[in-house]
């Protein structure tokens, strides 16, 4: 049956391609050379010839002409007004882009005729660039050509490329070197929420690159998006209509530095599906456990008896790291449906890694005497992790006729770490070595289904609406931490740390289930009319947004009531035998749950959100975008009953302005001025108390239910210019000013007492400068092949508490971002490549305990450059593609470090205590892609 569907699919697709296979196709926006909005109606034709079409909703059409001769001209007419663009570059089979801009005029008498002459195929890039210029806002843009031209393989990698963008962890964004929870996420125009159950942000690694058409980031806010954020609002706009049916192939390998003919570790009693990155219930608990409340009232020998059935998996296996390994399949189709234009795009991904990381783990105590760092624990970790992600997406539109669509969109994606840190070290607080071992597998699946529609109702007003249901579904089973120690520095053999008293940090199993379901739907409408001579638009909306969430942990421990040293001196695959478990009460091993209700909590959010905005065209130069957003924000945590301690309720309206004015000096320069008020309320995990230890980072997470919401105020003022299709240069400043911002707080204690915990400082600022430049290198013959672009950003912010005796930058926050790139493409022989370089600057990674002049100092993350190559051929005639990625090609150690000034930030490496460090390595990747 799967054969004969495949058959089918490629049948379907090869004709759905093949018809298309001699025609030439044109496709392409029309917008207003004044406000940048898209002109619908317009009329689009092939000269001396019937062929033609009107633009749709959104500006945009295709052409299909016939036409063999190596260059093309259209004719756009428009109110008046035509515009003959000549020299379109054609050829069988093959799309060209040509974006168009026309100038609206009211005359009477005869018509306007402007001819206009391009050479070469516009890059999608351009018209990106085309679109930052018109836009209403401050925002910078990715392409989905710039996408192609890199490296990157999911979302979080392409947003680095951004100006005053950064990447933290691998996935987490950070925009003008503000932290992750001051940035906000939509995809496809719907609001995105969290997807880590213990932090504010959006794990953007969870969408692969090959599905995004664009990636717009929004730096000053407009009433009519959402509100929550102040760095960046990042919109991911995925792959809509395409202009022909396609099918591609694409198969990689690789490998990684630090892997490549190296021998890993893994779980041993692994289960049959951990290829997929699903667990097939090897790691469940087993069927005589039910309920929390019915393990409770079990005697101890029958908790004990539960405990023996569990795996006994607590030493690791070790394998050959194999290559790394991808496979991709694309998609789409373009037919009419009854006439109707009906488009969409499919594909699956599957990608399998692995990876080792050196990690270094040292908690350092200052010496208020001598002011300097006493090595209180040092851990040598050896991290192996197998990644699995893989996934599907669908997309499919419905051209009901020039004014109206309707389009569905589907996401789905299952990331999975599967890892096993081994530790060796020591503990000076206890006079210990150390050695121990932590097995965690993580199941993450996300899933968004989307519904949308745009209808000119009349031609001046306009209906959007949207719904959209999302899945966030988070599930680690039976996360295993085991420690033995000895007498530090002693010949003494290591004992299993096994006490009467339960403890997450050795014996431990852990299982814990998170799940979000977000509802979101809401819709505007746009009115526009003509006063002063020029084009005026109202708009107005509405959008409702309900997330449901159910965390739970369930704790155990495994515990020895009596001591038995013999016992303690068995290996790890011999100690947790089912032989050695006795009744919970002698001198063999028991097995009980950590009990406390704050390992389970729900909760309930509901945002209700209404805007007005206006979009004025006072004169042909200058338009000012404004309005007022509201927000009604309610939310339950916790428990529904209200005498329970974890209950806690809240309701809130926020009143949102905001004012963006385009100043455009000339029709290649424009000068914007914004200024707005946004908030950032905290995440759910935040406002809990629920408490778990982390492994690698020797320490536990602690919630704060009294945390407030951050209100930020922002001003920005930005010049640019635009010399030339694809050619960009940009520099501005900024300020914020935040009331009560949101902080995460690392209070170090000994033998895994650390904490990490929440804070409300009384306010804080942030100012800096951006620049962005992307210029063809056209002046010299022999450069006239390259492109470069570049962007940085230099920021300063500080964080002032008279009475936490505070006074440094924000955590999170990078002093400066650079990010630059040289492309080369000789079309001729069909090979491009790129290089791109990424570096940030020093920034408070955690947020020390002084408190005073008391406590430990804030730990820094170093610099640390990142430079990535990519060779790009085109074969077999055009249709095949050989890529080579070579990634952080100059590898550098990453530094995380203290230093006894504690607002000291420049690194030392030879000075300075080093606290985290890590080893990533190179990673080579190859693929292969084939187009029918």
């Amino acid at each position: 049956m799967f054969k004969r569907l495949l058959a089918f699919f490629l049948l379907f697709f090869s004709i759905s391609t093949l018809s298309y296979s001699q025609k030439s196709r044109i496709e392409g926006k029309v917008s207003d050379t004044k406000t940048g909005l898209p002109l619908t109606g317009v009329s689009v034709t092939v000269k001396n010839s019937t062929r033609g079409v009107s633009t749709n909703n959104d500006g945009r059409y295709v052409i299909i002409t016939d036409d063999t001769s190596a260059t093309t001209t259209l004719i756009f007419s428009y109110n008046g007004v035509i515009k003959e663009v000549e020299a379109i570059e054609v050829s069988a089979g093959k799309v060209t882009n040509q974006d168009v801009e026309l100038e609206q005029v009211s005359r009477t008498g005869s018509e306007v005729i402007v001819r206009s002459v391009t050479t070469s195929r516009r890059e999608s890039a351009a018209s990106v660039i085309t679109f930052q210029k018109n836009t209403n806002t401050v925002a910078s843009v990715i392409s989905s050509e710039s996408i192609r031209r890199s490296p990157d393989r999911n979302t979080s990698e392409v947003l680095k490329r951004l100006p005053g963008a950064s990447i933290q962890e691998g996935k987490f964004i950070i925009v003008r070197g503000l932290a992750d929870r001051y940035n906000q996420a939509m995809l496809n125009g719907v609001l995105l929420t969290s997807t880590e159950p213990d932090r504010k942000t959006f794990s953007f690694d969870l969408i692969p690159a090959s599905v995004i058409d664009n990636i717009i980031v929004n730096k000053a806010f407009v009433p009519e998006l959402p509100g929550e954020w102040a760095g960046g609002l990042i919109q991911v706009n995925t792959k809509d209509i395409p202009a022909k049916g396609f099918f591609n192939i694409q198969l990689g390998t690789g490998f990684n530095t630090a892997t490549v003919g190296k021998t890993l570790l893994r779980d041993a009693q692994g289960g049959d599906t951990d290829w997929l990155g699903l667990d097939d219930g090897t790691r469940d608990l087993p069927s005589s456990y039910t309920t929390k409340s019915s393990f409770g009232i079990l005697s101890k020998a029958e908790k004990a008896a539960i405990g023996k059935e569990l795996r006994n998996s607590w030493a690791p296996e070790s394998y050959s790291a194999p290559l790394n390994f991808s496979l991709q399949t694309n998609a789409g189709f373009n037919i009419k449906v009854f006439k109707k234009t009906l488009g969409g795009t499919f594909g699956l991904l599957y990608n399998r890694s692995n990876r080792y990381q050196k990690l270094v783990n040292r908690q350092n105590n200052l010496n208020a005497t001598t002011n300097t760092f006493d090595t209180v624990t040092f851990f040598n970790d050896d991290r192996y992790v197998q990644d699995i992600s893989w996934g599907g997406f669908g997309s499919m539109t419905l051209q009901l006729n020039p004014r109206n669509k309707v389009s569905i969109r589907s996401l789905i994606n299952i990331n999975s770490p599967n890892s096993v840190i081994q530790r060796l070290g020591y503990d000076n607080s206890r006079t210990d070595d150390l050695r121990g071992t932590e097995f965690s597998f993580k199941q993450n699946t996300f899933f968004t289904s989307q519904v949308s529609g745009e209808h000119n109702i009349i031609k001046p007003l306009k209906f959007k609406w949207y719904g959209a249901f999302n899945i966030l579904d988070a599930y680690n089973p039976d996360q295993r931490r085991i420690l033995y120690s000895k007498n530090k520095n002693s010949s003494d053999p290591y004992r299993l740390i096994l006490s009467s008293t339960l403890s997450q940090t050795s014996g431990s199993r852990i299982y814990q289930t998170l799940s979000d379901y977000i509802y979101t739907g809401g819709g505007d409408l746009a009115y526009d009319f003509n006063a002063f001579g020029l084009k005026q638009t109202i708009k107005g909306g509405y959008m409702l947004q309900i997330k449901d969430r159910i965390y739970d942990a369930q704790l155990f421990a495994n515990n020895l009531p009596l001591d038995n040293d013999s016992l303690r001196l068995l290996s790890p695959d011999k100690v947790f035998a089912p032989e050695n478990f006795g009744d919970g009460t002698n001198n063999r091993i028991g097995f009980d749950a950590i009990q406390g209700k704050t390992y389970r909590y729900i909760a309930n959010t509901i945002l209700n959100a209404g805007f007005l905005q206006f979009d004025n065209q006072f004169t042909s130069k200058i338009r000012v975008v404004y309005g007022l957003r509201v927000e009604h924000y309610d939310q339950l945590i916790g428990s529904v009953k209200k005498f329970d301690p974890r209950h806690t309720y809240s309701k809130v309206t926020d009143y949102l302005p905001g004012v963006n004015a385009t100043f455009k000096i000339n029709p290649k320069t424009n000068v914007r001025l914004s200024g707005s008020q946004t908030v950032i309320r905290p995440e759910l995990r935040e406002l809990t108390s629920l408490n778990l230890y982390d492994f690698e980072l020797n320490a536990s997470v602690q919630g704060k239910p009294t945390l407030k919401r951050t209100k930020v105020s922002n001003l920005d003022l930005r010049y640019e210019l635009y010399p030339r299709s694809g050619e960009v240069f940009t520099a501005g400043i900024f300020y914020k000013y935040f009331k009560d911002p949101i902080e995460q707080i690392f209070d170090e204690g000994g033998g895994g007492a650390s904490t990490f915990s929440y804070q409300n400082p009384e306010k804080a600022t942030s100012y800096g400068i951006e620049v962005e430049l992307r210029k063809k290198l056209i002046f010299s013959e022999g450069l006239k092949n390259f492109t470069f672009q570049a962007n940085a950003a230099y920021i300063k912010s500080k964080v002032s508490d008279s009475s936490l005796n505070i006074d440094r930058p924000l955590q999170g926050q990078s002093p400066y971002v650079i990010n630059a790139a040289l492309l080369y493409d000789l079309e001729k022989i069909g090979f491009n490549a790129t290089l791109l370089f990424n570096q940030i600057g020093e920034r408070i990674f955690l947020v020390g305990s002084i408190q005073g002049g008391a406590g430990q100092p804030n730990i820094y993350e170093a610099p640390r450059p990142l430079l990535d190559l990519q060779l790009t051929k085109k074969v077999l005639k055009t249709k095949g593609e050989i890529k080579l990625n070579i990634s952080d090609i100059i590898n550098k150690t990453q530094y995380f470090y203290q230093n006894a000034e504690g607002n000291k930030s420049s690194f030392q490496k030879d000075t300075d205590a080093n606290r985290f460090t890590r080893k990533y390595g190179t990673t080579f990747n190859a693929t292969f892609s084939y187009s029918l």
